[in-house]
C-alpha cells in the first residue's frame, strides 16, 4: 500500500512539474502590463512606450503601459512588488527608487524585485525659466545666495529622481532652493515653462526641446560628459562643481518570478533594447540607451545603491533603513 501511495505521489509531482513547464513554454500567452509610476507625457513614459512597442514584436504579445503616479512612485512600485509573480506585471524603476527606500518605510527595496534589464542613464540638469533672466550657473548661484530660498525649483516628490538631483545640487553649489514637488516630469516641465517656478532639475531629455525654443535655459548638465543632444551646455564638473547624477532606468519583476518566465522576458526585452530602429528613435528623442541584462543590471544597481547612500546621508535624505 505504501509503495502504491508513493507511486501516486511521485506521479503527481511529475505531473505538476510537467504542467508548470508547459505553462512556462506558453509564456507569454496574454498581454503584459508595464507600470510607469509617473504621469503620461514625461521622458520616462515616452521611453517606456517606445520599449513596449518594440518588445511587442519580440514577445508576440502586447505590452500595455499603465501610468500610476503618486507618492514619488512608491505606491505603484509596492503594488508591482506584491503582484502575482507570473511575468505579466513589470515596472520601470529609476534613480529615485534608490533614495525612496531610505526615505519612506513603506517603499519597496531592490530585494523585492528581479531586475530584467538596465535601459540606460540620462543626466539631470538645472534650468532657469526664460523670464528669470538667468543665463549661467554662476548667475543662478549668485541669485540663490542673495536671497536664500527665494528661487522655487520644480522637481518630483521627495525621494524622486529630480528631487534627489536638486538636493545634491544644493549641496555641491552651496545654495538653498525651495523644492516644489510635482507628480512627475511632465508637470515639472509645465511649471517652469509657465513661470510657476524659477528653476527645474529634471533629466536633459525632459527639457531639451524647451531649451532649444528659448522657453528655458539649461545651465549645466550633471553628466560625466556633455550630452549628445546638448553639446553647447557645460557639465557641472567643467564649471568646477563635480556632480554626476540623473535618471537611471531599469525594468523589474516581482522577486519570486520563476526562472523559466524571467528568462523569456529578459531575452525579449534585451532584443527590443538592442533593436536598431528602436535605438535610433530613442536617440533622436535624446535618450541614452546602454542595455545590461538581468545579472549585470542588478549588480549595477547594487553598486549605485552603495555609492549613493553616503551622498543621500550627507543631504539628509536617509530617514529609514540606515546602514
Amino acid at each position: 500500500m505504501k509503495s502504491i501511495l508513493a507511486g501516486i505521489a511521485f506521479f503527481g509531482l511529475g505531473f505538476f512539474a510537467l504542467l508548470g513547464n508547459g505553462l512556462a513554454q506558453d509564456y507569454p500567452s496574454r498581454p503584459i502590463t508595464l507600470v510607469v509610476p509617473w504621469p503620461a507625457g514625461g521622458g520616462s513614459d515616452i521611453l517606456m512606450r517606445l520599449i513596449a512597442e518594440t518588445a511587442r514584436k519580440e514577445l508576440g504579445q502586447p505590452v500595455v503601459v499603465v501610468n500610476q503616479p503618486g507618492s514619488g512612485g512608491s505606491l505603484a512600485l509596492r503594488e508591482v512588488a506584491d503582484s502575482e509573480p507570473d511575468g505579466y506585471t513589470m515596472s520601470m524603476i529609476a534613480t529615485g527608487f534608490i533614495a525612496e527606500q531610505y526615505g519612506n518605510p513603506n517603499a519597496p527595496t531592490l530585494d523585492d524585485y528581479r531586475v530584467i534589464a538596465l535601459v540606460g542613464t540620462d543626466p539631470a540638469v538645472i534650468a532657469a525659466g526664460g523670464k528669470t533672466g538667468i543665463s549661467t550657473l554662476d548667475e543662478l548661484i549668485a541669485a540663490a545666495k542673495a536671497q536664500p530660498g527665494a528661487l522655487r525649483n520644480a522637481n518630483d516628490q521627495p525621494g524622486g529622481t529630480s528631487y534627489v538631483a536638486a538636493s545634491l545640487m544644493e549641496n555641491v553649489l552651496g545654495i538653498d532652493l525651495t523644492l516644489v514637488p510635482y507628480a512627475g516630469s511632465a508637470p515639472v516641465v509645465q511649471a517652469i515653462v509657465v513661470g510657476e517656478v524659477q528653476t527645474a532639475t529634471p533629466s536633459v531629455t525632459d527639457l531639451i526641446a524647451q531649451h532649444e525654443s528659448g522657453e528655458v535655459k539649461i545651465l549645466a548638465v550633471a553628466g560625466a560628459e556633455r550630452h549628445f543632444k546638448a553639446v553647447d551646455i557645460p557639465t557641472f564638473t567643467e564649471l568646477g562643481y563635480p556632480l554626476v547624477t540623473g535618471t537611471v532606468r531599469a525594468l523589474v519583476l516581482p522577486a519570486d518570478t520563476p526562472d523559466e518566465v524571467f528568462d523569456v522576458l529578459e531575452a525579449g526585452i534585451m532584443k527590443a533594447l538592442n533593436d536598431e530602429t528602436f535605438r535610433e528613435t530613442a536617440k533622436a528623442s535624446g535618450f541614452s540607451i546602454n542595455p545590461l541584462g538581468g545579472s549585470e543590471a542588478e549588480a549595477f544597481l547594487e553598486q549605485m545603491d552603495e555609492s549613493m547612500y553616503p551622498v543621500l546621508q550627507e543631504a539628509g535624505l536617509v530617514k529609514v533603513r540606515q546602514k
